[in-house]
């Protein structure tokens, strides 16, 4: 009997040391040799697309993982479906950490900025806009000041002191022309509310509207500044930024090829940074 017990308890150790080494598998370090990337299809998945052969001169693997939205890159992040993601900018990084306890992610670098426009198919001006316009904004309240300061700047509302970037619509504290806000729409279906006509002005980030055949260079009212604090970053899981891949891929997206390609394919719209 005693040899039974004993046998029983070796087993039940065998199974639970089974488990926790499967476990602690998802907290080995990132390979030497190989990193995925989730990102934006434009223009993100098309920058990783131009450091793919840079990677590998570096003995590095770089495979793409190409998401549609602004929700699903950051989730695959948490459940380590990707080593890092590509679509997003700080103050967006930091209210997705601040509403999902289990996101613990850090920046790796910072690579471009994509300034946000208006976009209006009845309106060439902002000027234009008649008292009572609809504007139509994305759902992402992390956007909400950027789109709003966008707008004070333009002298079209002014907001309340000090808030800037962090502004709500509730902090319009000025509002001459009693624009209507419409901001229950998921950023990638801004193009197609532009399309057909809703609203009389719409904000759409620069991603989704160039994925759209827009060119916010011409097609845009109004353009957000090369000065945008709103940097597009590599984001990693905590503690992965000194990783070899990483400090890698953010080098190599810094460096003089991918950047001239930005400027060249973008002319503007995408604007690269290297801090």
């Amino acid at each position: 009997m005693k040899k039974l017990i004993t046998l029983f308890l070796l087993l039940a150790m065998t199974t639970a040391l089974a488990a926790c080494g499967a476990n602690s598998g998802g907290d080995k370090k990132l390979a030497d040799n190989k990193i995925v990337v989730g990102a934006s299809n434009v223009p993100h998945a098309e920058i990783l697309e131009q450091a793919v052969p840079l990677m590998k001169k570096k003995g590095i693997d770089l495979e793409i993982k190409k998401f549609q939205d602004y929700v699903l890159p950051n989730k695959a992040l948490a459940n380590k479906e990707i080593d890092a993601n590509y679509f997003q900018h700080i103050p967006y990084l930091e209210s997705q950490m601040k509403e999902n306890k289990n996101y613990k992610f850090e920046n790796a670098g910072g690579i471009h900025i994509e300034p946000i426009g208006v976009y209006s198919k009845k309106y060439k001006s902002l000027k234009d806009l008649p008292k009572g316009a609809t504007i139509i904004m994305s759902n992402s309240v992390a956007d909400h000041g950027r789109m709003l300061s966008l707008l004070e700047k333009e002298g079209l509302i002014k907001l309340k002191k000090g808030k800037g970037y962090n502004a709500q619509i509730k902090d319009i504290a000025e509002n001459p022309k009693n624009l209507k806000f419409k901001a229950d729409v998921e950023a990638g279906l801004l193009p197609k509310a532009y399309q057909n006509g809703e609203g009389d002005a719409v904000l759409i980030n620069t991603n989704y509207a160039i994925d759209a055949g827009l060119n916010p260079q011409k097609d845009a009212i109004a353009l957000e500044g090369a000065d945008s604090p709103f940097v597009n970053i590599i984001a990693v899981r905590k503690g992965d930024k000194d990783a070899k891949t990483v400090k890698t891929l953010v080098q190599v997206l810094h460096s003089k090829e991918i950047q001239d390609f930005i400027k060249k394919k973008y002319k503007g719209a995408v604007v690269p940074v290297n801090k």
